[in-house]
């Protein structure tokens, strides 16, 4: 029987609201570097954003931590494996935006997107249509390259060779999506949830972020390396470089 990777992955974030992002770094760090926990942890104004490796008893005692302020309480988290430590070093910076888009108006921490979750998105796709009979675009928000690993069938994708590129390529591309339900997806939400924000304030009408982006729908639809609708693999951030539908390097 294989032996199960030792070493825990978490990619986490929230939109919400902070206005003591010096403060809140200071703690996060020191609660990281004291459990020797490696990765790295954005903090803004509009939200938080990590993506962190460590013993699986470290990372869940720094979530228990963070949950405790009420701020955070809901955050989400996706878990994989790694036979050996992801990243180098332990880096919690402050920053304008957690996804950099460059543009203020778009303000993620008081209005979530609409989300559809893995089940939803694949009996669209398994009907060729959402509940209300609508063809469904599926829009990928990720970097070019990150595409070349894998993505959805029949996926649009604008060859973005940066997130703060999309306002631009939608404007391009608008009539695309007329007459469609959108289902933006990116590698964990981040991007497809700030992208379908500025979607919906352009006056898209049917317009969705799958919600917890691929590494969700790998973890809730994934098996023996394969996940329905999707071909080759998930490119991630760190040392892995891609994981496969069962959530393995």
């Amino acid at each position: 029987m294989p032996r199960m990777p030792s070493i825990a992955v978490i990619a986490a974030y929230l939109f919400v609201d902070i206005d003591d992002t010096e403060v809140l770094r200071e703690r996060l760090h020191s609660l990281a570097a004291a459990a020797a926990i490696k990765g790295t942890v954005i903090i803004a104004r509009e939200g938080i954003n990590a993506f962190l490796a460590g013993p699986q008893a470290a990372l869940q005692s720094w979530l228990d931590a963070l949950r405790e302020d009420p701020r955070f309480s809901a955050i989400p988290v996706k878990w994989s494996r790694a036979a050996s430590l992801p990243f180098r070093h332990l880096r919690v910076k402050c920053k304008r935006e957690i996804i950099r888009m460059d543009q203020p108006t778009v303000r993620p921490g008081s209005q979530r997107a609409s989300a559809v979750d893995a089940t939803t998105l694949k009996r669209w796709l398994d009907a060729g249509h959402c509940d209300e009979g609508r063809p469904v675009l599926l829009l990928d928000t990720r970097n070019g390259f990150e595409v070349e690993h894998g993505a959805f069938d029949h996926a649009v994708e604008w060859k973005l060779n940066k997130f703060s590129d999309f306002p631009a390529a939608l404007a391009a591309h608008r009539d695309e999506l007329v007459g469609k339900t959108v289902v933006s997806y990116c590698t964990g939400g981040i991007r497809c949830e700030k992208a379908t924000l500025w979607m919906r304030a352009q006056g898209i009408a049917h317009v969705h972020q799958l919600d917890g982006g691929i590494l969700k729908y790998f973890e809730e639809l994934g098996s023996a390396g394969h996940a329905p609708h999707f071909k080759g693999k998930c490119f991630v951030f760190d040392e892995r470089e891609t994981l496969d539908a069962s959530l393995q390097a």
